[in-house]
């Protein structure tokens, strides 16, 4: 087997490895990487020589172990796609015939293909192209391998890539047209839910310092589409996800009773209608504003006032939600209000006699209460920080009564525990605050790093919000996180120093808000390219019946076609040489009776032309002349200059018999 046949299965598992390292767990990565290693090993230093068959099957039986340790099976998106791709990796290692080739680069169009249930993004699909472009150029090395004998140097390598990158680029017309018209038909099944998929983003549990952490990443968390103008202020945007209303100390978590179903409202007319896109396909919570709703079946609303995902939908489409912009009355359950008073005293005691100080001098009326609490952080000397320790002990003492640093869940969880002493029913509320335009102002684009935190008490039998991050950094409520992050150095803390000092972030920042709002524009105009969206673009056009849709896209296939033979006949017909084009402008200066027959040879031509005059030299000059560039090869700028000078003599001898053979008639 040729190497140079063996040379794109290089960039073409490479590819693969990178594209799927975000999405799979480190030790199928790893493995991976061990199985590239050896592939690589074989093409620049085993002269591609079989590799023992023990050690393939010892690597291959690793790698599915590894597999189903990590998924607990072999079927579904993520398990299916590593084996997939763990089988190609194996078949590379083995091949050791053009046969051999010829499968791995068939079957790697099928693995790059797949690669798509992972991420639809424009980053995946570069991904997916760069497969393709290698496995196309093995498969056109193996077809030529036969017939012309070329090296693997840089130059037959650009030439493969740039012929494979044009017929592609042929093809692209052909492809637009049949994805514009071509009938589209909802897909026959869902793909599931992905479950062990590590990814960045809202967990179901928080303890002091994972919002912060999360608040470090510009990473988008999803966006926002509709008429903005009839949503709430930047301060009142609360992106809610889930309750949290259980905690042991150190974790809050959510209680099941919150995960108990309900019947998607009935909504009023004046709700008002916005889409959510998710910058994470498999992020199961939907973070829609504070009273908000869905009808989608594929979505499911909670007691607790989530919504969650139930299955996914077909490729990656804005979900409508609908905001009901005045207070439901949300009256608790008994179980939930329960659960909302749970704060054993020993795990704060000094938090305890705060809350029980606080409330004497209140006379016990809840909304006073509340009130003296919020002063007592401001008072207090609190600081809002990105980095504020690690707390260990009892730790919202720590927190309240030393430290005095933290994030919006060291407030949120501080605040919620001086409630329930008091015998207040209070909960936490996790999701995100605020955001920003897109580039468009089209758009409301969230990010991690608008993460937060917020409380939630009963009062009045309804629950109420109460954010003491307010309180404590207003800016970050009334201005949003990034505008806050701009402003403020002393959030970063002790990290002010390291990468993430704010220049580094407002750099980035700008950076990433461009390549999401790219992939947003991929997302919705392509990848979210349904039958609705279809019927509703040919609509614009004015084709309202399948038939009309078929003929246009014939028609404009057609059109496609004749350009193209049109193009190639003009752009790749034969080019005229330096002397071709001398001696066709010298016969079209001549009288039509001189001109050159298609029979005749240029000695013959001038040697008739000669006859007709009485100078023969410059003829008989331009003969020897157009004969030596013949025989030699090489065409000269003295030779050029020459030849062009006898050409001109040559024409102004036949005029000087033209205009004698004029004054003979005359």
């Amino acid at each position: 087997m040729d190497k140079q046949l063996y040379f794109a299965v290089l960039p073409l598992t490479i590819m693969l490895l990178v594209a799927q390292f975000a999405y799979m767990p480190a030790s199928v990565s790893l493995i991976w990487l061990i199985m590239l290693l050896v592939i690589v090993w074989r093409y620049f230093y085993a002269a591609l020589k079989p590799i023992s068959k023990l050690f393939l099957v010892a690597l291959v039986c690793t790698a599915l172990g590894l597999i189903y340790l990590s998924f607990k099976t072999f079927l579904g998106v993520e398990a299916g796609v590593a084996l997939l791709t763990t089988c190609l990796y194996a078949k590379c290692i083995e091949s050791k015939s053009t046969r051999d080739l010829l499968v791995v680069f068939n079957f790697g169009l099928f693995v790059c293909a797949s690669l798509f249930l992972h991420s639809q993004s424009a980053l995946m699909l570069i991904g997916v192209l760069v497969g393709l472009i290698f496995c196309l150029i093995g498969l056109y090395r193996i077809q030529i391998h036969g017939f012309i004998e070329t090296n693997s140097t840089r130059s037959s390598i650009k030439h493969d890539v740039i012929l494979t990158i044009r017929t592609i680029l042929i093809a692209t017309p052909f492809f637009l047209i049949l994805f514009i018209f071509f009938p589209r038909f909802p897909p026959l099944w869902h793909v599931p839910l992905t479950s062990h998929q590590g990814m960045t983003g809202m967990s179901d549990q928080m303890s002091p310092g994972d919002i912060a952490e999360l608040s470090q990443s510009t990473a988008l968390a999803f966006r926002i589409m509709g008429d903005l103008t009839q949503l709430p202020p930047q301060q009142q945007r609360y992106w809610r996800a889930m309750v949290l209303d259980q905690y042991d100390g150190v974790v809050w978590t959510s209680h099941a009773v919150n995960q108990l179903p309900i019947r998607n409202e009935i909504f009023p007319h004046q709700a008002v209608r916005y889409q959510y896109l998710s910058a994470l396909p498999n992020q199961s919570w939907i973070m829609g504003l504070d009273q908000s709703g869905v009808r989608d079946p594929n979505y499911q609303q909670y007691a607790d006032g989530s919504i969650k995902q139930i299955r996914r939908p077909s490729g990656t489409v804005p979900i409508e939600l609908y905001w009901m912009q005045t207070q439901i009355n949300t009256t608790a359950r008994a179980i939930q209000l329960r659960q909302a008073l749970d704060a054993p005293q020993q795990l704060a005691p000094q938090t305890f006699s705060l809350a029980q100080q606080l409330w004497q001098q209140s006379n016990s009326s809840p909304s006073l209460y509340i009130e003296r609490v919020l002063h007592w952080y401001q008072t207090q000397g609190f600081v809002y920080t990105l980095s504020p320790g690690v707390l260990s002990g009892n730790r919202m003492d720590q927190f309240l009564f030393e430290r005095k640093e933290g994030f919006c869940e060291h407030y949120a969880s501080s605040f919620v525990l001086l409630m329930r002493y008091a015998g207040i029913p209070a909960r936490i509320v996790v999701g995100y605050q605020g955001g920003q335009l897109a580039p468009d102002a089209k758009s409301w684009e969230v990010r991690q790093l608008d993460a937060h935190a917020w409380t939630e008490v009963y009062l009045n039998d309804t629950w109420q919000r109460i954010d003491p991050t307010a309180v404590i950094a207003p800016a970050r409520i009334d201005e949003g996180m990034q505008r806050y992050l701009e402003g403020n150095q002393n959030v970063w803390g002790n990290q002010a120093q390291s990468g993430w000092a704010r220049h580094n972030f407002n750099f980035l920042k700008t950076l990433i808000i461009w390549r999401d709002y790219f992939d947003y524009q991929w997302q919705s105009k392509v990848v979210g390219y349904d039958v609705n969206r279809q019927q509703n673009f040919l609509a614009g056009l004015g084709i309202f019946s399948s038939t009309k849709a078929m003929l246009m896209m014939l028609s404009l296939i057609a059109v496609v076609v004749i350009i193209f033979v049109w193009g190639h006949g003009y752009f790749y017909r034969p080019k005229r040489s330096r002397l071709e084009r001398l001696i066709n402008g010298f016969s079209h200066k001549i009288h039509k009776s001189l001109q050159k027959n298609k029979s005749e040879t240029f000695k013959s031509w001038f040697q008739r032309l000669s006859m007709h005059v009485k100078h023969t030299k410059p003829f008989d000059d331009a003969i020897a002349v157009h004969e030596k560039i013949q025989f030699s090869g090489e065409f000269s700028d003295k030779d050029y200059i020459k030849f062009k000078e006898l050409l001109k003599l040559c024409a102004s001898e036949l005029k000087s018999l033209e205009k004698a053979c004029v004054r003979k008639g005359n």
